[in-house]
């Protein structure tokens, strides 16, 4: 097999990349170890930015998302059950989008399929080979055949557990790291939000966020210990201790759980992206913890500067854009970092905290609820800084 770029994963960051190569008359393919139906199912979360929806929009992939996300023009911040809404409108004139990454990738994979390009589910054995080269190779096993694919670059969108980003010679990585004392336990409920916007609630009894994949569908959590047992967490338990978050600020309807499952949480990044002609994107180079729903919308500002790069070299033979690629994701990398570390330890009860670290925190959520600046500055950064 030949192409252009060869690409390994087939999750936003892969599909996006994949597109937008298309649109500039780039060769790639796409091969991920999963099965269709597996990345179908696959949830997470689904809060897009403004750029973004925007970017869904202008290569095609628009439509249902018009159709059927749901768009928040702010959020509410609760503290202890008070509730403070967040006016993205009236700050910022900009808004996000709830669609569930699941239906993004589905959307993605659609117009793959319209535009002819290969896709390959199930692939097995996958390695890269000489990525310094201006050959490298992606080799692995489709259907019991051994394969390769002989490209001019490798993007590795393969996810934090992928192949890619260990193929980096260890002396030349750099990896940034912190583990939270806490996980979120989530669930998906049969049942209606108790508001039509996302509630960030702080209380004295840990953290809940309560969101939705739609205006009939919750999707709710828990801060809960870091190695909690879902066994420990019966479907009563976790219908109390939401309604004792929430604190009667709304009205919390219970319905069927669809699912329900522990994330831990961590911040992670690894230095440099790139390496020779391997270049990383969306999860195998970086996580963030869901706080600040910052996961695809950084893995689409990746494959956005990468093809970008991609085109300068492949059309005006220019590697400027290759050699800067890790320099310039960073620089919005660590930005996004910096924001969801900061609603991480704003809204969260952290197990060492001393009493003045309680009071101190119940002032910073004081500030951000009733400053205009403070607000504005969380706007800002939550609906997605502007993509250079």
């Amino acid at each position: 097999m030949r192409a252009q770029v060869g690409i390994i994963g087939a999750g936003p960051a892969g599909l996006m990349l994949a597109r937008l190569l298309h649109l500039a008359g780039i060769s790639s393919i796409i091969i991920e170890n999963r099965s269709e139906e597996y990345i179908y199912n696959r949830i997470r979360a689904g809060l897009i930015e403004h750029w973004a929806a925007d970017l869904l929009t202008d290569v095609g992939a628009g439509e249902r998302m018009a159709r059927e996300g749901v768009l928040h023009w702010g959020n509410n911040v609760g503290i202890n059950g008070d509730l403070h809404r967040m006016d993205f409108k009236a700050l910022v004139g900009k808004r996000v989008t709830i669609y569930g990454q699941q239906e993004v990738v589905k959307d993605l994979v659609a117009l793959r399929r319209a535009d002819g390009g290969p896709i390959l589910f199930e692939v097995d054995d996958v390695s890269v080979h000489d990525v310094t080269s201006q050959r490298p190779q992606i080799r692995f096993t489709h259907q019991g055949k051994a394969e390769t694919i002989d490209c001019d670059f490798i993007a590795g969108c393969d996810g934090f557990h992928g192949i890619c980003r260990p193929s980096i010679p260890a002396e030349r990585m750099r990896v940034f790291d912190r583990d939270y004392p806490f996980g979120w336990l989530g669930i998906l409920a049969e049942s209606p939000p108790p508001d039509h916007e996302l509630i960030y609630s702080y209380t004295d009894r840990g953290f809940a966020l309560y969101t939705m994949r739609s205006m009939s569908l919750s999707r709710l959590y828990l801060q809960c210990d870091h190695d909690e047992d879902i066994a420990n967490w019966p479907d009563d338990r976790i219908w109390e201790e939401l309604h004792r978050r929430l604190g009667g600020a709304r009205k919390l309807q219970e319905g069927k759980m669809l699912q329900k499952g522990i994330t831990p949480m961590r911040s992670f990044v690894a230095e440099p992206m790139q390496y020779g002609r391997l270049l990383l994107a969306g999860d195998s180079a970086h996580i963030v913890p869901p706080t600040g729903a910052k996961g695809m919308n950084l893995a689409f500002a990746d494959v956005v500067y990468m093809a970008r790069a991609l085109e300068a070299f492949f059309k005006k033979h220019s590697s400027d854009g290759i050699e800067k690629y890790t320099d310039t994701c960073l620089s919005r990398v660590w930005q996004a970092q910096r924001f969801s570390w900061w609603m991480t330890q704003i809204m969260h009860v952290f197990p060492d905290e001393t009493a003045f670290d309680r009071r101190r925190q119940l002032a910073d959520l004081a500030y951000l609820t009733h400053s205009q600046t403070a607000a504005k500055s969380l706007a800002e950064q939550y609906v997605g800084l502007p993509l250079d």
